[in-house]
């Protein structure tokens, strides 16, 4: 199949390309150029923010299937489904478990009640409009993705510390559940929905297996940097009593926040092969180290700010 991946040089987009090079695609990347792309992967140049442009450099083009991982509202997708119309067999969206509204019933599921107020509710609005449209589409909803070439600081944020022998703020009791993804998972089960009939005008959270909580997760992070889960010194402080300005004092939001994959583990013949640990191994070998950045300098000045009280 011709497929046409939006991005596709940045960690998700990397991934996904790499897999569907492996499966026999025809692979077409839309960006600014701002990263080379693999070799012989042919490049569009072009900002999608300009809807005029990302029609006039598509017009012409055909593809069977269209990947869109950083489309955030529906005007950065409507124009794409403009110029490509009906050539489309499949459009394969990126959206978030960020879409769903706050609930004491847990885990989320895919029919659950979305939040009108989330800074993820372009995500739904495009979904809607997808489907409105009449698109054949399958949307993926991830909650927190991570491993090698993450550009959000989520695992790094406790290797940082956790290297360095720091204490380990933890807002609340520790006791959040949360859900991280392997993004090589996350891209197995986008390539996997290709083609599936299944799959057509659905949604599939995607995400790790089982949940964990904040401290879990902290210790799960010594386990992978090749600490004893022992020598981890974690305190856990009330967030409403400091004034952080605009700034993070930690990178995941304070709330039960984890969904069920059983229709994405049934519908796309996907499960993950990434366990918690296996994961976050696999990004501190090949990314944390890799990079250096337990050599860099980092700011912990929110930390300090917490331990003083």
């Amino acid at each position: 199949m011709r497929v046409l991946v939006m991005g596709g040089t940045r960690f998700i987009g990397v991934y996904l390309t790499q897999a569907l090079l492996a499966a026999g695609h025809d692979v077409v990347l839309f960006n600014r150029g701002n990263r080379p792309a693999p070799e012989g992967v042919q490049q569009i140049h072009g900002d999608r923010k300009d809807a005029d442009l990302v029609k006039a450099k598509l017009s012409g083009e055909s593809f069977d299937v269209v990947f869109d991982n950083n489309g955030r509202e529906q005007s950065d997708t409507q124009p794409l489904i403009e110029a490509l119309g009906d050539t489309i067999q499949q459009f394969v969206y990126v959206s978030s478990a960020g879409v769903y509204q706050k609930s004491s019933q847990m885990p989320h599921l895919e029919g659950d009640t979305v939040d009108p107020n989330s800074r993820h509710k372009g995500k739904f609005e495009t979904e809607t409009y997808l489907e409105a449209q009449g698109v054949p589409f399958t949307a993926v909803r991830p909650v927190y993705i991570y491993g090698p070439q993450n550009y959000n600081d989520l695992e790094a944020w406790f290797f940082d510390r956790l290297v360095r022998d720091r204490t380990i703020p933890i807002p609340g009791s520790g006791m959040h559940l949360t859900q991280f993804g392997h993004v090589k998972d996350l891209v197995a089960a986008m390539v996997a929905a290709v083609g599936n009939s299944n799959a057509i005008g659905q949604i599939y959270n995607i995400s790790g297996e089982k949940a964990v909580t904040f401290d879990g997760l902290a210790l799960a992070c010594a386990i992978a940097a090749g600490k004893s889960p022992d020598d981890v010194n974690i305190i856990h402080y009330d967030p409403k009593q400091f004034d952080f300005g605009k700034r993070k004092a930690f990178p995941l939001r304070v709330q039960h926040f984890f969904t069920s994959i059983a229709k994405a583990l049934t519908d796309l013949d996907w499960e993950p092969e990434f366990d918690l640990i296996s994961g976050l191994k696999d990004s501190y070998q090949h990314d944390f180290l890799a990079s250096e950045r337990h050599q860099s300098a980092i700011d912990f000045s929110l930390d300090e700010q917490i331990l003083k009280g």
